[in-house]
């Protein structure tokens, strides 16, 4: 089921003087109880948001390209000429508010945002280490036809690459919360492998989503957090692997990798 929410457009605008639509777009399931911190993270970010509720869903995973499809065609019919695409594990540094204005500034052709995705190892660090270090996601982007979105059951691009958009770099920090805690960690590595036995989707595996050889980490820098703080409550936040059929994996399995 898709919802919405549309902020009211302030009283003595012109159409022809309003700035680009933005709208936020997520989908939720096993991690609802994050959804209400992001609705006040992404607030002042955008003029309303796209939610799909997924928790009616009969398989343990459903398709994420499809999920995509759907929240895209919605924003795009509310008028949407900008799409901050996130999930409810994601926080959005504070700076953000404040860039937003010169990031969705038209420039003739279609744009995109790539992000620098921290992975939270606690609420005030984050990994480093290898390619920890140099995570992007491309989370805001110049709408577009919902047609042509990639393919994917997991691990699907918000936008086609390559494609119309002119994808650039942005040092604003887009912090994940669901590697914060161990147990996440594992069972984060347990569904993936699950979901993908044979790395269809993510050739390099997913063991080195466990493993911490090496890792290194830095503090959030000051003035670069986000609101509201996060308030850890011990969920998993995903599918148990046992509900695709497949059983954790046996200790000392894990195997360094890099990040995708």
């Amino acid at each position: 089921m898709i919802h919405w929410r549309l902020k009211t457009p302030v009283r003595g605008w012109r159409p022809w003087r309003r700035r680009p639509r933005v709208l936020a777009v997520f989908a939720y399931r096993y991690d609802a109880p994050l959804v209400p911190a992001l609705l006040a993270n992404i607030e002042p970010l955008v003029d309303g948001w796209v939610a799909l509720d997924d928790r009616q869903a009969d398989k343990a995973l459903s398709d994420e390209a499809g999920r995509h499809r759907a929240l895209l065609a919605k924003a795009r019919d509310l008028g949407a000429a900008w799409i901050l695409a996130v999930d409810p594990d994601e926080r959005f540094e504070q700076g953000t508010a404040e860039a937003m204005p010169r990031l969705t500034q038209p420039t003739g052709r279609p744009q995109a945002w790539a992000f620098r995705l921290r992975e939270l190892y606690a609420t005030d660090r984050y990994r480093v280490d290898g390619r920890w270090g140099e995570k992007r996601q491309v989370r805001l982007f110049t709408s577009y036809d919902p047609a042509a979105a990639p393919d994917g059951a997991i691990h699907s691009a918000w936008i086609p690459h390559p494609g119309p958009h002119a994808i650039r770099p942005v040092e604003l920090n887009l912090y994940h919360l669901k590697m914060i805690l161990p147990a996440r960690r594992q069972a984060r590595r347990d569904l993936y492998r699950a979901a993908d036995p044979a790395g269809r989707f993510q050739a390099i595996g997913y063991d080195y989503l466990a493993d911490e050889t090496g890792a290194v980490f830095e503090a959030i820098p000051p003035g670069r957090g986000f609101q509201p703080p996060h308030q850890e409550d011990g969920g998993l936040w995903m599918a148990p692997a046992a509900a695709l059929g497949a059983s954790p994996a046996p200790a000392g399995a894990q195997q360094p990798g890099p990040s995708s």
